[in-house]
């Protein structure tokens, strides 16, 4: 049975819990690998939306085990938020597991993170101030919090001690900001001990086991390809690896064990905070993509920033991840237009980029080189067939998919859970 990670294609946002939910009854796990509450998924089921933000989307489906992997950072006040806003409203939460090895935000992460923002001014990256990038730093710096630290207390005051003699020094002497109390941050997490134990387990073994015994494991991506702090757009990245190889270190999952690779792609292009962003629209229709999108953060609430679908990114999404399968999201949100520029190409001084330029100042400087399709100026929400799509509408997915290098699996034309043409079986007849 496979093992499919599940990656934005773009700058996140692009629909990844729907094609989670579009594969919810036939997977047995969904593992979060990477991030934290610092991005998220809207998800609508029966009309009813749900916006998660650290839980796996894969909570929303009985029988489905969702799974924090090592990779995440973990805020436990946002995931027991979280849990008890499904709980209200009937969704059964027991099935989560936690792994040991995941890192927690401490509360003194999410102030650095704030404060550092407003001192960068100009050059600000464009966080969502949550503690996201100062978590992982201490991990890389040997001196992060691991869920499994919370159990033992005496482990606990000695890092939060550790961790503090130099973060109380950059916050009061660089940012004249209070100190802060190591033993208020220790009962904080403290606190949570006794609800948090029974979801924590060793992850990586329970998947390596559920992988022999033959389950289907989606492994889910937070953020996208052009966040990730190795391959993306930096510095205007998110602090992990979003991108396909992330599963591999965030999950525990050996990469032989990998076998489809599938990238959401939405038919046009957003992004939400700072960076070069090459087919940026500032006019009507990046207005109306936006209204008719909602593209609005599922995190933050802030405007996303609108473009026209980028091939060049698709392509180089597809040749990162190794991506076997595309799922196109939001097809429909072109129905009102009369014709669809696509980016196929940068110009950088005179000089065409069929490729992503190596150099981040020739990205930034790139203009798009368009060819524009007809639109199809009818509503395609309610097809279910490829074949009931409007001969336009097929013609640009199959425009699309022959430059992009990989097979379009999946074309989502509405905001609902049924709203999906699924073209091929990203499971291989699962």
């Amino acid at each position: 049975m496979p093992v499919i990670v599940l990656v934005g294609a773009q700058w996140g946002d692009e629909g990844k819990g729907k094609a989670t939910d579009l594969l919810g009854d036939r997977l047995d796990y969904v593992v979060k690998f990477n991030g934290g509450n610092n991005a998220g998924h809207t998800v609508v089921i029966d009309g009813e939306k749900y916006a998660l933000h650290l839980l796996p989307s894969g909570i929303l489906s009985p029988g489905v085990v969702p799974v924090i992997g090592n990779g995440v950072v973990v805020d436990l006040n946002v995931l027991f938020q979280e849990i008890d806003g499904l709980e209200a409203r009937g969704i059964d939460t027991s099935r989560l597991r936690i792994s040991a090895n995941a890192h927690v935000i401490a509360s003194y992460n999410r102030t650095l993170d704030k404060v550092s923002e407003r001192f960068l001014g100009a050059r600000r990256i464009g966080t969502t101030g949550r503690g996201i990038g100062p978590t992982y730093a201490d991990k890389m710096n040997r001196m992060g919090i691991r869920v499994q630290d919370l159990f033992d207390e005496s482990i606990l005051r000695q890092k939060v001690t550790a961790a503090l003699a130099m973060k109380n020094q950059v916050l009061s002497k660089i940012y004249n900001r209070s100190a802060v109390k190591g033993e208020e941050v220790v009962q904080e997490l403290l606190s949570y001990v006794d609800r948090l134990r029974p979801y924590v387990a060793d992850t990586a073994l329970e998947l390596s086991q559920a992988i022999d015994e033959g389950k289907v494991v989606l492994c889910e991506a937070g953020q996208a390809t052009l966040l990730d702090v190795d391959h993306g757009t930096y510095p205007f990245v998110t602090s992990s690896n979003a991108t396909s190889g992330g599963a591999c270190t965030g999950a525990g999952i050996p990469p032989t064990r990998i076998d489809r690779v599938v990238a959401v792609l939405k038919a046009f292009t957003t992004r939400v905070g700072e960076g070069p962003f090459p087919t940026e629209l500032h006019d009507k229709f990046g207005d109306y993509l936006r209204e008719v999108g909602h593209e609005y953060g599922t995190t933050t609430g802030r405007p996303r920033r609108i473009g026209w679908l980028d091939l060049v990114i698709g392509r180089y999404a597809q040749r990162i991840n190794g991506v076997t399968d595309f799922a196109m999201t939001k097809l429909d949100n072109y129905d009102g237009l009369d014709e669809i520029p696509v980016c196929v190409a940068y110009e950088v001084n005179g000089v065409r980029y069929d490729e992503m330029p190596v150099n981040q100042t020739d990205f930034h400087h790139a203009t798009p080189v368009y060819e524009t399709l007809p639109g199809w100026k009818q509503d395609i929400s309610g097809c279910r067939k490829f074949e009931e799509l409007p001969q336009q509408a097929q013609d640009f997915v199959e425009f699309v998919e022959a430059r992009l290098g990989a097979r379009i699996s999946i074309v989502g034309v509405g905001p609902g859970r049924e709203a999906v043409i699924e073209r091929h079986s990203v499971l291989g007849g699962v």
